[in-house]
């Protein structure tokens, strides 16, 4: 069978730019690694990642049936990863999950093995970062900022450093991800 794969948790702060770094690894990283698709009750017209959009209904159906290897809700939406991810990492690949600080110690839980990462940018980036996505109000924005001092640091992780280039922080991540046997 093989090597087993590693799952590999990517999170930090709206406006970090784990999206576009998610995207930076789709085309650059070792075939053997894996980006996994969220499915999420916002619709893809709010814009935003690439992710697979479900009903609340939907959402709810596959949660109680147990489809989903991860989820959680947060900023109104739900959130899962599908269970896909479990064969991926069967069959050798490592996989990469953009996913939330909240529901790391539940990630962490299921998959002891995981490794977590942290993306970091300075304030004044994230909320530009913000603004220019369009996605959210003035007062929302500031509730996102006022809520990465509210999380704390926890566990001691490795930081991807995104506020310079994208190919700078993609080449760090890059660099975290292919490391894991």
């Amino acid at each position: 069978m093989g090597r087993q794969g590693l799952l590999l948790y990517l999170m930090g702060p709206s406006g970090s730019g784990k999206d576009s770094l998610l995207q930076y690894l789709r085309y650059w990283a070792d075939p053997r690694v894996a980006v996994a698709h969220r499915y999420i009750t916002r619709t893809p017209e709010a814009g935003g990642e690439n992710h697979i959009f479900l009903y609340e209904w939907e959402y709810e159906a596959r949660r109680a049936a147990g489809l989903f290897a991860l989820d959680w809700s947060v900023h109104g939406y739900g959130y899962g990863i599908g269970r896909e991810i479990d064969l991926w990492m069967e069959r050798g690949f490592n996989v990469v999950l953009n996913g939330s600080r909240q529901a790391y110690a539940q990630a962490k839980k299921r998959y002891p093995r995981m490794r977590g990462i942290r993306v970091w940018a300075p304030e004044p980036v994230l909320r530009e970062r913000l603004r220019e996505r369009q996605r959210e109000e003035q007062t929302q924005i500031s509730y996102r900022l006022e809520r990465i001092a509210a999380i704390g640091p926890g566990e001691a992780l490795p930081v991807v450093d995104n506020s310079g280039s994208l190919r700078e922080a993609g080449e760090q991540l890059r660099a975290l991800v292919e490391v894991f046997p």
